[in-house]
């Protein structure tokens, strides 16, 4: 079920820019052009997460903010005009997860949104995940090939976690940057090779069979070998 978006934003354009990106990208969306309606929005379709402006009529965002947060722990960015460290420091005192300025970047809000909605998921219970000889134990963060142990480090854990949670499936650059390294990673253009180049060398240290390949111009996958 894709998750539900609250968006309290009385600036027509916006709306409409916001429900159209939104829904594209999968997300149920609603909208509310006021703080009083975007508060009754929340309480009769509790949102999976509300986009908030601080600038609204009547009742304004940072009462908006403080009213949902003290009614649940809904993720709340907020999205606004001023720019002001008092008015992010107010909108997270407020109980904001996120603070967003206008005009800003499509791309990089959705990716806010994956990275909060991703944060308030429920924390499931440790399992072992399996294929082939590979195995990954989420609870104690160790993979091993058969009976021999390989520890990981936290990026190598997150990498390898993504590939044995999408088996036999080409992740693209992107998508490991946005679920690996988020959205604000500005570090080496060549990141993911080098820590593809750390895994394979950890679980192909006793000669084991290749797992994790390389698909030209498109991405890595986790597969059986030839």
């Amino acid at each position: 079920m894709s998750a539900r978006i609250l968006v309290v934003e009385d600036d027509e354009g916006i709306t409409r820019f916001l429900r159209r990106g939104l829904a594209y990208e999968g997300y149920t969306v609603d909208v509310a052009a006021n703080g009083q309606t975007g508060l009754i929005a929340a309480r009769d379709n509790p949102p999976d997460l509300v986009v908030l402006d601080l600038m609204l009529p009547g009742i304004d965002g940072l009462e908006v903010c403080r009213r949902l947060r003290a009614g649940g722990d809904v993720p709340i960015l907020i999205l606004t005009a001023k720019d002001g460290v008092n008015d992010r420091v107010l909108g997270l005192d407020m109980g904001a997860d996120d603070y967003m300025v206008k005009p800003f970047d499509l791309d990089e809000l959705l990716a806010r949104i994956r990275a909060l909605l991703r944060r308030s998921q429920p924390v499931s219970r440790p399992k072992i995940m399996r294929f082939s000889d590979l195995t990954l134990d989420t609870g104690t963060r160790q993979a091993a090939r058969g009976e021999r142990v390989i520890p990981l480090t936290a990026k190598e854990y997150e990498l390898l976690d993504l590939f044995m949670r999408h088996p036999r499936q080409v992740l693209t650059r992107d998508v490991i940057f946005d679920r690996v390294w988020g959205y604000d990673f500005g570090g080496e253009s060549n990141i993911i090779e080098v820590y593809i180049r750390y895994l394979r060398q950890k679980l192909e240290e006793s000669d084991e069979t290749r797992l994790l390949h390389t698909v030209r111009g498109m991405g890595y996958v986790l597969r059986e070998p030839d």
